[in-house]
């Protein structure tokens, strides 16, 4: 969550939502050298020669017979050799510089700035735009999830589809000063809600081996805080059967049946207040491809503040897709659809996320833990139900509240307070989810709570204001299981801030970080994880800023078996870095710069968040 969100949005949270402080395109098509036919050259393979063309005689008149010399065998080609996935880049230092720093080996392109063209019109030049309708074209702002699509019939590792998403504009690239909700023009509306949503772009590898976003591609596409959207599921009757906008993009995901699944980090429209709470807080669902349904809000999946979605699929095509609420509290949730997906016919899945099992995650003390499922009459969620609140801010619990669930579609608006009702772990800040490439493990960042006061076995520290990562397996690696095995992976912090307490140390082995935010696990199985403490921010110990503790934000490798930490990537002044996508052969990484705050992407211009692509110079994988 950008830190720019969370100050926007405080002023229409609620008391148990306020929060202190700030498959699939993996498969790797060339891990085998391609097979070649060898000629097989010698007398067998020759025409059939004539006798008499290979008879003469000798002194004496006998006849002899001239044999064809024996061909030089044609060599066997050497092998090209398989590529290396090792993580054996030697990691950079923690440093405060206002660049994009990464490994000696590598470089870094800025890819698509926040104000750059993706639809065709004039893009950013230094002035603002002269109506909605030119900022509705531009890249949005606060760069944050991402996905990266094939284009049936073309190599994806030079050409394909990035859908990115826009959690919050760039303001000083819009308009004037500050933007007041209560206050705006109609105009200044649109603006702000013109930087929001996501856009795909057509982008393709040049023969130099940088990338370039395709002008003109008939896949360029905006969908904004002004466009136009549906709802399906149990609670769209409960909606607006047109939904202005969707709003507060974090991270994303995407579905075994390559559509792009853009998270609402909010539940109401702080830009627009004017528009029904309910219409917001939702998994959206696009085709970059433009091939299926019509943008999607997919209730079924339930309303909180989405930060990504992780999914798990089986053998026999049943797929479950994990969910984390990045507030306070927050709690774990996976949506069971109720039939297996089609990998044959893209379009018999249109309607499979409005249909199926949203489930909350209860963490017990034994390492033990449950999917309790959030369907009315089930888990106490009846008329009359009694929430207990957020337990964790106060060592006095809170009153309890009154909540009816007469139907599903009460369930799944009112999902928060379903999740506490039902008995789920109230977790601190959950926020990307990512699933092993095996299914036998799942991670989750938790960022950070400061305001904890109360404990559990799953959230162990008060006033954690480094956060930690979670680890959990189901029960025989299966996405519809109702039970799982759970750990805590690592504990973040840094030895050096000791004199603060304990709280602040962690158990990193290596390169140490704060604030674990975008996580995920590479078809390889290598975890990465990116980080978002705040800016400025607190370290914890009393004359010691978080980035003088720990750098900027960064990008780290973590060592699933040894826990080792490597730092791989850290960013420029002021920024959080988040989004991770890659081409099917890894060797082009792309990772968001969010909210730069310094002299960076363009010397001389003003900050703005961007996409860019990490590559290697010798054309091998990333992180190798």
């Amino acid at each position: 969550m950008s830190h720019l969100t969370d100050e926007a949005r405080a002023p229409f949270r609620g008391e148990t939502d306020a929060v202190p402080g700030p498959g699939s395109l993996e498969a790797i098509v060339a891990e085998n050298p391609t097979r070649r036919t060898l000629l097989r050259n010698g007398l067998f393979g020759l025409s059939v020669i004539p006798a008499m063309a290979l008879a003469a005689c000798d002194d004496d008149g006998s006849p002899v017979v001239t044999v064809p010399p024996t061909p030089t065998p044609t060599p066997t080609p050497t092998p090209t050799p398989p590529p290396s996935f090792a993580a054996s880049f030697a990691a950079v230092a923690a440093n405060q510089d206002d660049r994009v720093t990464v490994p000696n080996g590598y470089t870094v392109d800025v890819l698509l700035k926040a104000g750059d063209s993706v639809e065709a019109g004039a893009p950013y030049s230094g002035s603002f735009p002269a109506s909605p309708a030119v900022a509705e074209k531009w890249a949005g702002g606060n760069h944050d999830g991402m996905e990266y699509f094939a284009i049936p019939g073309v190599d994806a590792n030079s050409r394909g589809l990035l859908a990115i998403n826009f959690e919050y504009p760039d303001f000083h690239i819009l308009m004037n000063g500050s933007y007041n909700a209560s206050t705006a023009t109609p105009d200044q509306k649109a603006l702000a809600l013109s930087a929001v949503g996501i856009g795909v772009v057509e982008i393709a590898k040049g023969s130099d081996g940088k990338w370039t976003v395709q002008a003109g591609s008939t896949y360029n596409r905006r969908y904004t805080g002004n466009s136009s959207y549906r709802a399906a599921g149990p609670a769209a009757g409960l909606l607006s059967g047109s939904i202005k906008g969707m709003l507060n993009n974090c991270a994303s995901g995407r579905t075994p049946w390559n559509t792009y699944l853009t998270c609402e980090e909010t539940t109401d429209n702080y830009f627009d207040p004017t528009q029904p709470a309910n219409n917001y807080g939702w998994v959206v669902e696009i085709d970059p491809l433009g091939q299926l349904a019509q943008p999607t809000k997919r209730t079924a999946m339930g309303r909180f503040d989405h930060e990504n979605v992780a999914f798990m699929s089986s053998a026999d095509r049943r797929v479950a897709f994990y969910m984390g609420d990045d507030s306070t509290p927050g709690c774990i949730y996976k949506f069971v659809p109720d039939r297996p997906w089609s990998d044959t016919n893209r379009a018999a899945n249109t309607d499979l996320l409005d249909y199926g099992t949203l489930y909350v995650a209860r963490f017990n003390g034994d390492g033990t833990g449950e999917w309790r499922a959030l369907v009315v009459g089930q888990n106490g969620l009846t008329a009359g139900a009694q929430d207990p609140g957020n337990p964790s801010q106060s060592t006095t619990p809170p009153a309890p509240v009154t909540v009816d669930f007469n139907n599903q579609a009460e369930v799944l608006i009112n999902c928060k307070s379903a999740a506490r009702v039902a008995g789920g772990t109230v977790m601190d800040r959950p926020e990307w989810i990512t699933v092993a490439p095996d299914n036998k493990a799942v991670f989750v960042a938790l960022t950070n709570n400061s305001g904890r006061r109360v404990t559990d076995p799953a959230n162990p520290r008060i006033r954690n204001l480094h956060g930690h990562i979670l680890k959990f397996s189901e029960e025989g690696d299966s996405p519809t299981a109702t039970k799982f095995s759970w750990e805590i992976f690592l504990m973040a912090g840094d030895p050096a801030l000791a004199a603060g307490g304990d709280n602040l140390v962690g158990n990193i082995d290596g390169d140490t970080f704060s604030s674990p935010d975008g996580i995920r696990i590479d078809p390889q199985g290598r975890l990465w994880v990116q980080t978002d403490h705040s800016v400025p921010g607190n370290s914890g110990v009393s004359g010691t800023t978080i980035d003088q503790a720990f750098g900027h934000n960064a990008m780290f490798y973590v060592d699933q078996v040894s826990k080792k930490s490597k730092r791989f990537l850290v960013g420029p002044l002021g920024c959080e870095i988040t989004g991770l996508a890659y081409t099917p052969d890894l060797t082009t990484f792309f990772v968001n710069i969010q909210h730069p705050t310094g002299n960076w992407p363009v010397a001389g211009e003003a900050p703005r968040s961007s996409t860019v692509v990490v590559r290697r110079t010798d054309n091998q994988p990333v992180g190798n």
